[in-house]
């Protein structure tokens, strides 16, 4: 896929999805700032939003604060635990609300999961508000449907400076 210079650029990282990724794969933890890198390509980066489950983990607070200092926004909802013990923690439906809110300034979204959940997002974006659609992920967490349905795929298990 083309990219150049002006095209106005925003990211938006499913963070638990990230994580639970890396971890689950490699043992590792996410670098998100090689992350937004990548995704911006040296293009105009509009807006970098991360989304975050809060766990009362004290090394939490930090998490928020580096990805801060990084260049990212910060967006967090509590985890919900249900009668029974289930848990929840998601923000599929928060992400795709940004995203078409912002779609109109946006040449490039950049979505940063695996989760096949996104596809009619994608194809939304693509088809009602032509923009192009990368995600970035790890390929053996991602959906295939949602690989063949964006228009471009990094895979980030190809390069080992996305994990720390």
């Amino acid at each position: 896929m083309l990219k150049h210079k002006d095209q106005r650029v925003g990211v938006f990282v499913d963070v638990s999805n990230m994580y639970h990724s890396a971890k689950n794969l490699y043992q590792k933890r996410v670098d998100f700032g090689e992350i937004l890198k990548e995704a911006t390509a040296d293009r105009k980066l509009i807006r970098a939003i991360s989304y975050a489950i809060v766990t009362e983990n004290e090394e939490e607070v930090s998490f928020f604060e580096a990805l801060i200092q990084q260049g990212y926004e910060v967006k967090v909802k509590d985890l919900q635990v249900f009668a029974g013990g289930m848990k929840k923690a998601d923000w599929d439906v928060g992400i795709a609300v940004d995203t078409i809110k912002l779609a109109d300034k946006l040449d490039v979204i950049v979505l940063v999961t695996g989760d096949g959940d996104y596809i009619p997002l994608v194809s939304y974006l693509q088809n009602t508000k032509g923009c192009l659609v990368e995600v970035l992920a790890f390929k053996q967490s991602t959906s295939k449907s949602l690989i063949e349905e964006s228009d471009d795929f990094i895979n980030l298990s190809n390069n080992k400076k996305f994990l720390r």
